[in-house]
């Protein structure tokens, strides 16, 4: 799934997608996020970082970005595919189609966003310097 899709950027409604926020809010960290992608490949936890982004409280993942301390509506955490299989958020025969569809993560933050209506995927672009 494209960012696109995901903030009904496609949809010609009046009304904006509340996802709107969480675009602004991840290229404003950018940054951050890239560099906890970064620590979590170069110490070796995983090949696969996930950043999960949602408001409400969830047991899944570290927290990297708190939302009520950033002064924010999404809170971001970091976690990796081999934690989404172990929690069964990943189907463990579904791990293979992951990993292909997975994006360089130099390149692109994996976010799983949850909102009301369900979760999913997003790989959004890192910001250029």
């Amino acid at each position: 799934m494209e960012p696109e899709e995901l903030l009904n950027e496609y949809n010609n409604d009046k009304k904006q997608s509340p996802l709107l926020s969480l675009e602004t809010d991840l290229r404003f960290f950018n940054e951050s996020i890239k560099e906890v992608a970064i620590e979590i490949m170069v110490e070796g936890l995983s090949s696969y970082p996930i950043f999960i982004a949602h408001q409400h409280e969830i047991a899944l993942g570290e927290v990297i970005l708190d939302r009520h301390d950033i002064n924010s509506e999404w809170s971001i955490h970091a976690s990796t595919l081999e934690e989404f299989i172990e929690r069964g958020v990943i189907k463990k025969e579904l791990k293979q189609r992951f990993i292909d569809t997975y994006k360089n993560p130099h390149d692109f933050m994996c976010v799983f966003v949850i909102v009301p209506e369900g979760a999913n995927f997003v790989f959004f672009p890192y910001v250029k310097d």
